[in-house]
């Protein structure tokens, strides 16, 4: 490099795997937008602490049996929606350091995600996240500065612009602001995704949720759901939610999700699938992603609330939010091992996702895929990058 900053290894390129999937060969149709999902928001580094027995006590130093670092935030979207073949747009600000350069390299030449509209902002060091996974549950630590404003902002403040015409759009709303974009994205015909962060100030004004009349779904957790609606259970916080968005999606953990489309009156449940999580962190992120990718690919709402929900259970088997994101080899080695049960629970798994034949034999499919026999259920994980316990190793002299 030639302008002062430190040589940066990019990540490892992906083992060599089966060919991939289009999840939405079937609907795509001469003079539709290049990008099928845009997202913006903002990317961290992050460094994800594992094995822990409990959380961290006061006074006192934890070793972590495990370690992982890699893009985080916004990343995490982009990445899982990327890996299930959605072609991904990010718009998005990246340090002037090594972290920036290595979430920058991992996202656009690592999974391919397109970083046309992202920028590399002089002297603005990379927000980096902590994460200590224990218990089922992560604790997190962060520290950034806002990104200055790009020259050419919509709103002026937070949005880097209305993005081109696109199928998709997943948005983070922020209690108490309006992303301007949002509605010129709508006005463009993008179908608008929505989740929502944590509201700090303790108010859970539902009209910090002014920003869902350009919304096809909002998928909350169960507990930001019931704050905002002033229920006691996330079933009914769903329905209360459909009065506001035409499909409202509420994560209910370990119980899985739950659906209703305001639309059509239809409701659906679906139960989690019960795994040994490694890390929780990024898991909505990759809920929401799954989600999206049915809904494009115009699937019945079980299905891709199942689908949502077996992508999530896939991600929590490993380290870290972006690259603990399956792929469709990941999913199709899963729907071998599931179809190989002789249980019970075997036999509801296989009426519950038997839906994946279809997509995994359907029109996306590349020559050979899925490159899993009948019989066996080689692991895919080698397929992807993962998070390593660090970054910038130099090359060998």
């Amino acid at each position: 490099m030639n302008d002062g900053r430190r040589e940066v290894q990019p990540p490892p390129e992906p083992a060599a795997g089966p060919p991939g999937l289009d999840p939405l060969a079937a609907v795509r149709r001469g003079g539709d937008p290049p990008t099928d999902v845009y997202l913006t928001g903002t990317v961290f580094l992050d460094i994800i602490f594992t094995g822990l027995d409990s959380a961290p006590v006061r006074g006192t130093e934890s070793w972590a049996r495990g370690m992982g670092s890699s893009p985080g935030g916004v990343a995490n979207m982009a990445t899982a929606l990327a890996r299930l073949g959605l072609r991904t747009s990010l718009a998005a600000a990246f340090g002037d350091d090594m972290y920036g350069e290595y979430c920058w390299e991992a996202l656009e030449r690592g999974e391919g995600i397109d970083l046309a509209l992202s920028r590399k902002v002089p002297g603005w060091h990379s927000p980096v996240t902590v994460s200590m996974a224990y218990e089922g549950e992560r604790t997190m630590v962060s520290h950034g500065h806002e990104a200055p404003p790009p020259e050419h902002a919509f709103d002026g403040e937070h949005a880097p612009g209305c993005p081109p015409p696109t199928r998709a759009c997943v948005a983070s709303l922020v209690p108490g602001r309006r992303e301007g974009w949002l509605g010129c994205a709508a006005g463009r015909g993008s179908r608008i995704f929505a989740d929502v962060g944590w509201d700090d100030t303790g108010r859970w004004d539902p009209a910090d949720l002014a920003d869902l009349e350009h919304c096809e779904a909002f998928l909350p957790n169960a507990g930001e759901a019931m704050r905002y609606t002033r229920t006691d259970c996330p079933r009914a916080a769903a329905r209360k939610l459909a009065d506001l968005v035409p499909l409202a999606v509420v994560t209910l953990g370990a119980e899985g999700a739950y659906a209703v489309d305001a639309r059509t009156g239809e409701t659906a449940e679906v139960p989690a699938i019960a795994v040994e999580a490694l890390d929780p962190t990024g898991a909505g992120d990759v809920f929401v992603a799954g989600f999206v990718t049915g809904t494009l690919a115009g699937w019945p709402l079980a299905d891709r609330l199942a689908f949502a929900g077996l992508s999530a259970a896939l991600s929590v088997q490993e380290f870290g939010g972006s690259l603990s994101a399956p792929g469709w080899g990941e999913i199709a080695a899963w729907w071998c091992r599931a179809r190989s049960l002789g249980t019970a629970a075997g036999d509801g798994l296989r009426r519950q996702y038997g839906f994946l034949d279809a997509v995994l034999a359907g029109p996306g499919a590349g020559p050979g895929f899925p490159a899993v026999p009948d019989d066996a259920a080689p692991s895919a994980s080698a397929r992807l990058a993962r998070a390593v316990p660090t970054i910038g190793f130099r090359p060998p002299v």
